[in-house]
């Protein structure tokens, strides 16, 4: 079945089973490595992207539900402001080791950043908790988050 999508603001066309994973075809068809392929199952978070601006485990949906959809993965998002706090925040507050989990943490945060939540620690714990990291450690992912955030705004103020 032929289906089409826009990924990463490029029209896209696969023709596959409808029934495979998002995950999978962004992977293997659309070379998207940045979407990764943990528990396969939706509770790990490291397939997250982005289907019209809401969070989705991409190893659970079916690509089928893609048709004529914008899904954003993290390689589309690298050129924006959000995505530039985020990578300082993390680099700053040591919130990554082997990164694994990294990209759908990632768009977890830019999607708070783009509905303009200012993250409380309670927030922060509340959407992150389905992304799982076996390697940082949560605290350090959080710190890293809250001065993304502060990065953010204060470019957003200062037009930097």
């Amino acid at each position: 079945m032929k289906i089409n999508f826009f990924l990463n603001h490029i029209f896209c066309t696969v023709d596959t089973d409808p029934l495979r994973s998002l995950a999978d075809v962004l992977r293997n068809d659309f070379n998207q490595t940045d979407v990764k392929q943990g528990c396969k199952e939706g509770e790990c978070g490291a397939c997250a992207v982005l289907i019209e601006g809401v969070t989705v485990h991409s190893c659970i949906y079916p690509v089928v539900m893609a048709q004529d959809k914008k899904i954003l993965t993290l390689s589309g998002i690298l050129d924006t402001a959000e995505y530039q706090a985020i990578k300082k925040g993390f680099s700053d507050a040591g919130s990554v080791q082997c990164g694994f989990c990294t990209p759908g943490i990632v768009i977890v945060c830019y999607d708070m950043f783009k509905r303009n939540i200012k993250p409380s620690r309670d927030m922060l714990m509340e959407h992150l908790s389905g992304n799982l990291c076996r390697c940082t450690g949560y605290n350090s992912i959080f710190k890293g988050v809250e001065l993304a955030f502060e990065y953010y705004k204060k470019n957003m103020v200062s037009g930097g």
